[in-house]
């Protein structure tokens, strides 16, 4: 049975956000049509919809939403789009307003760093009202760079005394011995990840002084044994490489006044077969411990190039045709 056809307009007041919304040569209109089945046609700044009844209505809902955000942000990006699209197909567009005005902090550059998606922003909340915060989830979800941004606000802030950024380097046995340098010069590899992070977010130059000074510490896991860390904001990326033991270790070198955040992607352990990933193992040790929070991003809050989340897609599907 064919569904009536309804015709919607929609009133754009500002010639800017008709611009912005409709994106370079309609991109924007063709990607919204094409994902909710409707005809969009723009005259006298009057948007009009045509389509099933359901669909011109979830479009008229996405359109208020993406006016909202170029209001607030003078532009619209293909990300901030592709996933308002997302969230109204599921229902959930009033949502669009909790990520609106939401800055974290900005960068040496001037650039606003805010959440953008709603597991981003939970995984924020977390890291300001908890003092170990677990943040598992795919490629591209912002794990390690909200983690740095949370912590230069806490050191800024004078929350803390000092960042310490560590990760486990799991191929130091066979590999980075072939690599010419000292042992720092070999597993600088490894941590570049975590300086990119902080030199973007901090600006060369400070970068490099709190380096120095001490105040800013990045180095291989082995190097926190022994060690007691306190007035610290210490962030362990790529978690899910640590071993039971390695694991255990870290969480027990947290001192007074000091947050954690342990980041990591389960479905990319490379350990050697026969070696438990401290990750997996420790979601069910600590699971409700006062104090701790568990954050699970997932594809949804993939925040890079749009085809990431579709690999991540494409890996999940391979995956379970072999279980």
């Amino acid at each position: 049975m064919n569904k009536e056809v309804v015709e919607k307009r929609i009133k754009i007041s500002e010639e800017d956000y008709s611009r912005e919304l409709f994106g370079d040569l309609d991109s924007n209109v063709k990607t919204i049509e094409k994902e909710f089945d409707v005809d969009i046609a723009y005259r006298e700044n009057d948007i009009i919809i045509i389509g099933n009844k359901e669909n011109v209505n979830a479009v008229g809902i996405l359109i208020s939403k993406l006016v909202d955000i170029i209001k607030n942000k003078k532009t619209l990006t293909d990300q901030e789009l592709a996933y308002t699209i997302q969230l109204v197909q599921e229902g959930n567009g009033d949502l669009v307003k909790e990520l609106i005005n939401d800055v974290m902090c900005t960068t040496y550059s001037g650039k606003q760093i805010k959440p953008k998606t709603i597991g981003q922003k939970r995984y924020i909340e977390a890291m300001k009202n908890k003092d170990v915060v677990f943040s598992i989830g795919p490629a591209g979800t912002g794990k390690t760079y909200l983690a740095v941004a949370m912590a230069v606000n806490a050191f800024k802030n004078k929350e803390v005394s000092r960042i310490i950024l560590t990760r486990p380097a799991v191929e130091a046995g066979e590999k980075l011995g072939f690599l010419p340098g000292d042992l720092q010069d070999k597993v600088d590899p490894y941590l570049r990840p975590l300086n990119d992070a902080l030199f973007d977010v901090l600006g060369g130059e400070a970068f490099a002084k709190h380096k120095e000074r001490g105040s800013i510490e990045i180095a291989p896991l082995a190097y926190m044994r022994g060690r007691t860390l306190d007035s610290a904001f210490v962030i362990l990326d790529e978690a899910q490489n640590t071993t039971s033991e390695q694991m255990k270790m870290f969480l027990t070198r947290l001192g007074f006044g000091s947050k954690a955040v342990i980041t990591g992607d389960i479905t990319q352990i490379d350990l050697p077969n026969g070696k438990t990933s401290g990750l997996k193992q420790i979601t069910k040790i600590l699971k409700g411990v006062e104090g701790i929070d568990f954050i699970t991003l997932s594809k949804s809050d993939v925040v890079r190039h749009q085809l990431v989340k579709r690999i991540i897609e494409a890996y999940e599907k391979f995956e379970d045709k072999q279980k």
